[in-house]
């Protein structure tokens, strides 16, 4: 009978036991919270900047039920307590981001929220990092005046050259943010002034018009002279595309910026057509970056209608060494070979019957909507959601 007892006794402690750990789990959980992101703990400061100035919401936040400003991409998920639940989030300093207070109303009762509190960002700091470093990042939570702790989470903030290409929300859905892309053309860079000065040194055109010249080829024409001069400082294909990323919910490439590719004289064929369709937006002709799998190459409008297009490889802009042709004022009629124009306007004439033929060959894809491929024409409706980053 003893043993009996004890053996019951035993039990009925061991189950209270249980129990209370249960209650305590539970009761922890919900009166906890968690920090929470839409891109797997990373941060992409192309994609941070590029919408600061803009109304674009291009990040699409997976829980439908959220309160905030989702461009914030750091967020806290949290129950509330009762109806009209106040809290109160603060968010430490961090080298890419100042401290910040925020507070928000949880309207409905006992229901899961994903709250996206203010971060006041140092874009200098976004702007300027070249390679992918880890931040600690703390969170404290009060919930009706009540402390809910603290949480600290680890995030990889990304390289300004690493655009986004897309990522999978839910487990399942993916969402495409190739539009990113537009953030590498720059067509306010300091220094396209110089390069279409250069460009006008060559005398193969007199000015930049854009459509404005009713001369036929005038379009063509303009845009050969960029082509010349971005020979003439000996662009070089270099095939730097991979980053160190390695993740199952987001997707990226590296793009040279307008400054990185200029300062090293070296593109792929992204870092290429986004560099043309930088100088080409400046001269207001039209500019289309067109994706393919495992490859883009650049298109213009050829007038201002929009009826008829041609495209460029721009990865052909290396295949010759103009230095290794006569300088055309050199040339007389006693000497024999090809000047430096003429063989930079024969890969110009290659470089558009390529990327011609590449476009018509996969134009039912680039214009599906289907996964790596883009039909991205760099217009004034894309400028009001996505700004150039700079740099």
């Amino acid at each position: 009978m003893r043993y009996k007892r004890e053996l019951m006794i035993a039990t009925v402690v061991i189950l209270l036991l249980a129990g209370g750990i249960s209650v305590f789990r539970y009761a922890s959980f919900n009166s906890g919270f968690e920090i929470v992101d839409d891109l797997g703990g990373n941060i992409f400061p192309s994609a941070i900047l590029s919408v600061a100035t803009t109304d674009a919401q291009v990040i699409v936040p997976s829980d439908s039920l959220y309160v905030g400003n989702p461009k914030s991409c750091i967020a806290v998920r949290v129950r509330s307590q009762k109806a009209f639940s106040r809290v109160r989030i603060e968010v430490a300093e961090t080298p890419f981001f100042s401290r910040s207070v925020s507070e928000f109303i949880l309207n409905k009762p006992h229901t899961d929220y994903t709250v996206y509190p203010d971060i006041i960002w140092n874009y200098e700091a976004l702007r300027n990092n070249a390679q992918a470093e880890p931040i600690s990042v703390a969170v404290e939570v009060e919930m009706n005046k009540k402390p809910l702790g603290q949480r600290v989470r680890t995030f990889s903030v990304r390289s300004i050259n690493e655009c986004l290409l897309g990522y999978v929300a839910n487990g399942t859905q993916f969402h495409d943010t190739s539009i990113f892309f537009a953030a590498y053309v720059n067509e306010e860079n300091p220094m396209i002034d110089r390069l279409l000065r250069e460009a006008l040194n060559t005398r193969i055109v007199n000015r930049f018009l854009g459509y404005q010249s009713t001369a036929k080829g005038a379009v063509d024409k303009q845009v050969y002279a960029l082509w010349n001069v971005l020979q003439k400082r000996n662009f070089r294909y270099s095939s730097v595309s991979n980053t160190s990323l390695s993740s199952n919910v987001v997707f990226s490439q590296r793009v040279r910026t307008f400054d990185d590719a200029l300062e090293s004289s070296q593109i792929n064929c992204v870092d290429g057509s986004v560099l043309f369709a930088s100088l080409l937006r400046a001269i207001n002709i039209e500019p289309i970056l067109v994706r393919t799998p495992g490859h883009m190459f650049v298109g213009y409008y050829t007038d201002s209608s929009r009826k008829d297009m041609n495209f460029l490889e721009t990865t052909m802009i290396g295949d010759v060494d103009l230095n290794d042709f006569f300088p055309d004022e050199q040339l007389d009629s006693t000497m024999v070979g090809k000047s430096q124009n003429e063989m930079s306007r024969l890969t110009f004439e290659k470089s558009k019957q390529y990327a011609n033929k590449k476009y018509q060959d996969n134009k039912e894809g680039i214009h599906s909507g289907r996964l790596n491929y883009m039909f991205l024409g760099i217009t004034k409706d894309v400028r009001r959601r996505i700004q150039p980053i700079g740099r």
